[in-house]
């Protein structure tokens, strides 16, 4: 019987684009989109940006002084986070699992500046009971420490819960950690996935 469930935040409940942000972070700083992509994902900003190894100010300050110029911090904020679309056939899901008593957690790779405008500008993460992001634990998936957190918040055994993300490698650690795991592909699926451990969703 399952008593909780996990769920990844992008590509899952909401769907993003790091080619749109590269773009708009680039059109704020006056760079090229190239330049941008290389900062975040060749030269890891991002990634330390969402472990939580640097703060919103390095980050910032990291931008400012490569693109040799003052940014804007609301705005470079803004571009860099309005990137999201919330998947919509699956809040009903949410709400359901949640009214049959299910405990709600998010598992998510994510900073500061990107939850915020997800909480800003969508409610679907206030139905969780429970947020566990890269950025607070110091850890990203697929690194242990960040399902020790989760299941350390589930608030049942973690053969108890189910999980879904969106990439493999990241459902085979939760398997890992006692996880009932399975790769999100669609909305659909996920209700297959669910009634086969006996939570029926409309």
């Amino acid at each position: 019987m399952l008593r909780a469930a996990v769920f990844d935040m992008g590509n899952v409940l909401l769907n993003f684009s790091h080619a749109r942000m590269c773009r708009q972070m680039a059109d704020v700083c006056g760079c090229s989109h190239e330049d941008m992509r290389r900062w975040l994902f060749k030269e890891g900003w991002e990634l330390a940006f969402e472990r939580g190894d640097i703060s919103e100010d390095e980050f910032h300050r990291r931008i400012e002084a490569r693109a040799g110029r003052n940014v804007d911090r609301d705005a470079l904020r803004h571009a860099a986070s309005d990137i999201f679309v919330l998947n919509e056939p699956i809040v009903p899901v949410i709400d359901e699992l949640r009214s049959s008593g299910l405990r709600l957690v998010l598992l998510s790779n994510t900073h500061a500046w990107h939850l915020a405008h997800v909480r800003e500008q969508f409610d679907v993460l206030d139905r969780f009971d429970e947020l566990v992001t890269s950025y607070s634990t110091g850890a990203v998936k697929p690194e242990d420490a960040i399902y020790s957190a989760a299941v350390q918040r589930l608030g049942c055994a973690p053969v108890e819960a189910f999980y879904t993300d969106d990439i493999e490698d990241y459902i085979a650690v939760g398997r890992r950690h006692g996880l009932q795991a399975e790769v999100f592909i669609d909305v659909p699926t996920l209700k297959q996935q669910l009634a086969e451990r006996g939570v029926s969703v409309e």
